[in-house]
């Protein structure tokens, strides 16, 4: 058996959660049975979609449990095993959870190459947040040559992988980031042709700002927040504009929605600009995975495409970096170096 340790979910928030609702605690894990193996954790990825498992609301995926192992995608080591698919020495990833340690089946787990790329990349550029942005971009947005693409949260996991493929297509490419550090990374670094900080403007100031840069308007959203962003890019759509809805993180603990625009502004917009809206959960997308990976691993190699990191040290640190991922205090993927490299 090997005694692991966990963040549990101790209870439900109520609006914007605290460290309160979150445990560490120590669990044991039997030995893998046959066709199981047990993963040493090495790097946990942070993510905005974690706040709602924690809410037990009807969504697209079940919420965890009061005193569950939070819910999380994990990079490791298989360090014991009794599945030949998955050999002792290989690495993984997979919902391996906040935890040290787990045991899995196999199933949903992927092998990572080390020689491809560093493999806490599988966490973010070329893991789920890379494969959000490729689909969002491609299959959703089905952004041209020439269009003007706006991207909220541009220097996030995210959104900083769609605005480059954007930019490598040939886009005018217009970022919406929190603080001017950002901003300028976005510009200087990503290679967007603005960056606007929305912390500086109100909804009808960006607005404002969004006309100066996007002086075509704007032909493609790629919705990764909600809030004033949304309502100033929704007036600046032009006619038969698309919209990826992938997040709305200023929305997720409740937060301005009483002073959200109302729905009859947004309907009309849609209405009138004859907007294709398009909510999507890249869990419906994963048969992607090989196209996204045969273009963008050797844009990464190259160095084409750039990307940061945040890296918050040790399990016990989780809880705080999450909350700090919740009011934008991460610089692009938010990780959690759970152990040490092989």
């Amino acid at each position: 058996m090997t005694t692991a340790r966990a963040i549990t979910l101790a209870s439900r928030p109520n609006g914007q959660p605290t460290p309160d609702n979150f445990a560490l605690q120590d669990i044991t894990l039997p030995a893998p049975a046959k066709g199981e193996f047990l993963v040493r954790n090495i790097w946990l990825s942070l993510d905005p979609y974690m706040r709602g498992r924690m809410d037990d609301v009807k969504s697209y995926a079940d919420p965890v449990a009061i005193g569950g192992v939070m819910e999380g995608g994990t990079v490791g080591e298989v360090i014991a095993s009794e599945n030949s698919h998955f050999p002792v020495g290989a690495i993984v990833t997979g919902q391996f959870g906040w935890a040290t340690h787990a045991i899995s089946d196999g199933v949903g787990v992927r092998p990572v190459d080390p020689a491809l790329a560093p493999i806490s990349t599988a966490l973010g550029v070329l893991g789920m947040p890379g494969i959000t942005a490729f689909v969002g971009l491609n299959d959703i947005l089905q952004a041209k040559a020439g269009e003007t693409v706006v991207v909220s949260a541009a220097t996030g996991a995210v959104g900083s992988l769609a605005a480059q493929l954007a930019k490598a297509k040939g886009c005018h490419v217009i970022g919406v980031a929190g603080g001017a550090e950002k901003c300028a990374f976005a510009v200087e670094e990503l290679g967007l042709d603005a960056c606007l900080d929305h912390r500086a403007h109100d909804a009808k100031s960006l607005a404002a700002a969004l006309k100066e840069a996007a002086l075509k308007g704007i032909d493609c959203y790629f919705e990764n927040v909600g809030g004033k962003t949304t309502e100033a890019v929704l007036t600046r759509m032009n006619t038969h504009g698309r919209i990826a809805v992938c997040g709305m993180i200023a929305w997720y603990s409740g937060q301005g929605i009483a002073e959200a625009a109302p729905l009859p502004m947004a309907w009309r917009n849609i209405l009138t600009r004859r907007l294709r809206v398009q909510g999507f959960i890249i869990f419906d997308h994963f048969g992607r995975y090989p196209a996204f990976l045969a273009e963008v691993a050797p844009m990464v190699a190259s160095g084409q495409i750039k990307f940061r990191e945040t890296v918050a040290e040790g399990l016990e640190n989780a809880p705080e970096a999450f909350l700090a991922l919740l009011k934008g205090g991460n610089f692009g993927k938010q990780l959690v170096r759970v152990g040490p490299d092989p």
